[in-house]
C-alpha cells in the first residue's frame, strides 16, 4: 500500500460486512484505520441486532459491503440474497450510526466478480443502482455511495488499494456511480 500516503485513513472508524479478506484489513491496518468486522449470518431475522451493533460502534465513518458471499454461486437465489443483505446492512448501519453522527460518511458495495456465477452481472448491476439511488436520498444527510465492481482478474491488493482510496478524504468527490477494475468478460 505504499502508494497510498501514510496515516490516510487516521481517526477513520469503518465497519465491515462480507467477505473482503485479510488483504483489505492488513492495508486498513497500515494506513491507521479503526474497523471492526460485522457479522452478518441470516438476514432479515438479524436486522434490529444490525442496527444495534451500528449505534453501538458510533460514531462511524464508513461501511464497506462485500456482497460476494451472499451471492455464493448465483442465480437468482444469489441475486435476491446479495441485494436483500446489501440493502438491510447498508440501511441498518446508516439509520443507526452513520446518519446520526451528523457527520460525512461513506457507503461503500462491493459487487461479486463478472464471472462469479450466473447473474453476477444482474447482481452488480442491482448494487450500482442502490450506490446511485443512495447519493441521492442520502446527500442531505452528507452519505455518499460508490459501488465497486472488481474484473475477473483484479487482486485483492488492488482492490484493497481502491476501497482505501474510496473511504479517505480523497474519495469525498465519489459518489453515485460504479468503478469498475480490469476488463469485464
Amino acid at each position: 500500500m505504499s502508494v497510498l500516503r501514510a496515516n490516510l485513513l487516521a481517526g477513520r472508524r469503518i465497519a465491515i460486512s462480507g467477505t473482503l479478506g485479510q488483504t483489505l484489513s492488513e492495508a486498513l491496518l497500515e494506513l491507521d484505520a479503526e474497523f471492526e468486522m460485522l457479522e452478518v449470518e441470516q438476514l432479515p431475522a438479524e436486522e434490529e441486532r444490525v442496527g444495534e451493533w451500528a449505534r453501538a460502534r458510533a460514531p462511524l465513518t464508513a461501511l464497506v459491503h462485500c456482497a460476494a458471499g451472499s451471492f455464493g454461486d448465483g442465480g437468482g437465489v444469489g441475486l435476491d440474497g446479495a441485494l436483500e443483505e446489501a440493502w438491510a446492512v447498508v440501511r441498518e448501519v446508516a439509520t443507526g450510526a452513520l446518519i446520526e453522527s451528523r457527520q460525512p460518511g461513506k457507503v461503500v458495495l462491493v459487487a461479486p466478480r463478472p464471472d462469479a456465477g450466473p447473474l453476477a452481472g444482474a447482481t452488480r448491476a442491482g448494487l450500482e443502482n442502490l450506490a446511485r439511488t443512495l447519493s441521492v436520498e442520502w446527500a442531505r444527510h452528507g452519505l455518499t455511495a460508490v459501488a465497486i465492481a472488481p474484473g475477473p482478474e483484479t487482486t485483492g491488493e488492488q482492490l484493497a488499494l481502491l476501497v482505501c482510496f474510496v473511504v479517505s478524504e480523497a474519495g469525498d468527490y465519489l459518489s453515485g456511480c460504479q468503478l469498475e477494475l480490469g476488463a469485464v468478460r
